[in-house]
């Protein structure tokens, strides 16, 4: 800021060109110069400033095209491209009759008498003509812009787009942090970027001014695209409903496969977002991370449960085929309603026989969504249901970038999730209304196995997908992903390792072919230096099929099987399960002296662990998971505390030895026994025993 014309030479030295001059309190456009190279320059634009505002800034240019972002409450409610008053050449009319013309249209007026404002061939027109080299009696070539205005304000003859649709998340986010820091209720971001679509920190930008009383009719009469009640989001901050929205977000999930982890997931990044959050899942019904109601809740009743707590912000909610099928959804309709895969499971139970009865029960999910239906592009039956969605809107998923149908819904303005080749990786990428927004490298993802576990990295598009359509920042996507882990405490049953024995234990809830296919292909993806040893199961009341499909998944990833059933029989033999299991095996190729049958899965547990030696790998398919969990940590633990009190006793009775033939070496025996080291004064060498020793 400077007072005179002197400071202001001295001070565009200092910035550097070129620069921007323009006066502190102005309005309206009014005394600015831009793009200034030269002390002349500088000196000349002062004046001009100086006759508007006493104080006068410099500051360093940066090109792009000139948007208003208008934030209301903390939002951002509209935005606007502004482009300065121009004319545009006809090989006929002078400049000075194109502005005559351009005057003539209805909308323009003297200052804000109407929504645009008329031209006028002022000093700072003058100066644009004279560096174009042209004057008010140059005839401009047929389709020729001339431009009257440096700046784009619509007090001084310019135009606004509006392009409220296209913005990009990361310069909302940038435009409402702006006038937050400010501590304005309502503020204009006067934003220059190249392509408000593409991300500030992709293309560059700069917010040359923020505005505590920005117009609104730009907003509200642009002149191309659509109108915006700007008016009404300034009425909505100064009288709120009491009440406000009475509804719970909802935000259903189903298919056949990755739905708990999905779900979980989910729910985690809104927690991490600072909301409190209902999830209803397979293991139980969580609030705010605790766990409230422990079982298979993932029907109407659970839903009800999490929908009438007080204390929610958002609801999570699993929903499954049973529940479904005996008592609907326990709700009217849900924000976004999301379909992973259709495969093979339950079928022969309730009416449900074929994958196309399947969907039309989970269907009902996609069906009743309002605002987003979150769709597996590469799934057959899933896609299907596109036609039947009324939401709002469709965001496919899928792991194909070259997908036909998905790159034509893009190019159509849809929302999609894909997975797009790179360098130096996979990453995940959201398109929205023609925006590309990169989300997050799969490998950055704890719950893939650096990308490893194919299954995950689709469950984490999936809930990209969803916490997106549900309005949440790309910052806070990014965040609660890479946080989100899948260990027992956060995903019961969903790849929970343990790797503090010798060798390496996973265990997993996966139950039906499809699942047993993706965790055991993720196994044969793993270096494993040692055996891969499998606990393998099946569910009783599936059929012969899907329980010889089960092994046949398996067959090929594996060096050792037990073949186990569940506690829970189903309607089978105690030994039905296991025997098929074990005959599917061998009809795959697996040497029968390479698969054992161990009923009980406690046995199998403890057995598998027995037999694994270091650089081993154990995947345990289980059922009873905290019984199973509990046996992989504490396996061994026993032995261990027994070993120690064993080196105990052979240390003490060592020590009494030799003592007893020199009691003087009391105090320094006590010493070394407990360094573990040898003392050459005394002659005697301390070892540490093991369970062999003599």
């Amino acid at each position: 800021m400077v007072t005179s014309v002197e400071d202001a030479v001295r001070a565009a030295k200092v910035l550097g060109y070129p620069l921007v001059v323009k006066p502190l309190d102005g309005n309206h456009g009014r005394g600015i110069s831009i793009n200034l190279t030269t002390d002349e320059q500088i000196i000349e634009a002062f004046a001009e400033a100086n006759k508007v505002s006493r104080y006068v800034l410099l500051e360093q240019f940066a090109t792009g095209f000139d948007h208003r972002m208008l934030v209301v409450d903390g939002k951002l409610v509209a935005v606007a491209k502004r482009v300065p008053g121009h004319v545009v050449g006809d090989n006929k009319h002078t400049i000075e009759e194109l502005v005559e013309i351009v005057n003539q249209d209805p909308r323009r007026g003297v200052g804000h008498e109407k929504v645009l404002t008329k031209l006028e061939l002022d000093y700072q027109a003058k100066q644009l003509l004279d560096a174009a080299g042209y004057d008010k009696d140059t005839v401009l070539p047929e389709g020729e812009i001339c431009y009257l205005r440096s700046t784009a304000n619509l007090s001084t003859g310019g135009t606004a787009i509006d392009v409220t649709d296209i913005v990009h998340p990361d310069n909302k986010d940038m435009a409402e942090r702006a006038i937050k820091a400010i501590g304005l209720d309502v503020g204009g971001v006067d934003f220059l970027i190249d392509d408000i679509s593409q991300s500030y920190h992709e293309i560059g930008g700069a917010i040359c001014e923020c505005n505590a009383a920005p117009g609104f009719r730009m907003h509200v009469a642009p002149s191309e695209g659509k109108s915006r009640d700007v008016a009404g989001a300034v009425i909505d901050m100064l009288f709120p409903q009491e009440l406000g929205n009475a509804r719970v977000p909802i935000a259903a999930i189903t298919g056949t496969n990755g739905k708990t982890t999905t779900s979980r997931m989910v729910a985690h990044m809104f927690k991490n977002a600072g909301k409190i959050v209902g999830l209803t899942t397979t293991d139980g019904v969580y609030i705010n991370g605790k766990l409230t109601v422990a079982g298979d809740t993932t029907g109407p009743a659970s839903a009800q449960m999490v929908l009438k707590d007080p204390s929610v912000d958002m609801a999570i909610l699993e929903t499954a085929r049973g529940g479904l099928l005996r008592s609907g959804m326990g709700y009217d309709y849900c924000n976004v309603g999301a379909c992973l895969n259709i495969s093979s499971d339950h079928l022969g139970l309730k009416g449900v026989n074929t994958l196309e009865d399947l969907a039309k029960v989970k269907r009902v999910v996609v069906e009743s969504a309002r605002d987003v239906a979150v769709l597996n592009a590469d799934d057959p039956h899933v896609l299907k249901m596109s036609a039947k969605v009324t939401a709002k809107n469709i965001l496919y998923v899928t792991m194909n970038p070259e997908h036909a149908l998905v790159k034509q819904h893009i190019r159509a303005g849809g929302k999609a999730c894909i997975v797009e080749k790179g360098v130096n990786g996979d990453m995940i990428t959201i398109f929205d209304n023609h925006i590309h927004m990169p989300v997050l490298w799969t490998h950055l993802i704890p719950a893939t196995m650096e990308g490893k576990a194919i299954h995950n990295v689709q469950n984490s598009m999936f809930a990209i997908a969803i916490t997106y359509s549900m309005g949440m920042s790309l910052d806070n996507i990014r965040d609660g992903l890479r946080t989100f882990v899948t260990s027992f405490y956060q995903a019961p049953g969903r790849m929970n390792w343990f790797e503090e024995h010798p060798f390496k234990v996973l265990m997993d809830y996966a139950h039906n072919p499809a699942a047993i296919s993706l965790v055991s292909q993720m196994v044969s993806n793993m270096d494993v230096s040692g055996r891969k040893i499998c606990v393998l199961a099946s569910p009783g009341d599936r059929r012969d099929q899907d329980v010889y499909e089960i092994a046949q998944a398996a067959a090929d990833h594996f060096d050792y099987f037990i073949c186990k059933r569940d506690d829970d029989l189903r309607g089978r033999a105690p030994e039905e399960i296991p025997n098929m299991l074990k005959a599917a095996l061998i009809e795959a190729g697996v040497p029968a002296e390479n698969i054992e049958t161990i009923q009980s899965e406690a046995a199998a547990v403890d057995a598998s662990l027995a037999m694994a030696k270091e650089g081993d790998l154990v995947t345990i398919f289980a059922d009873k998971l905290k019984r199973t969990w509990k046996q992989i940590i504490y396996f061994n633990r026993a032995d261990d505390e027994s070993k120690k009190e064993n080196k105990k006793e052979k240390t003490e009775m060592f020590s009494a030895t030799v003592i007893a033939q020199d009691p003087s070496l009391s105090q320094e025996i006590s010493d070394v026994i407990k360094a573990g080291i040898y003392s050459d004064e005394s002659g005697v060498r301390v070892m540490s025993f093991d369970e062999d020793s003599d």
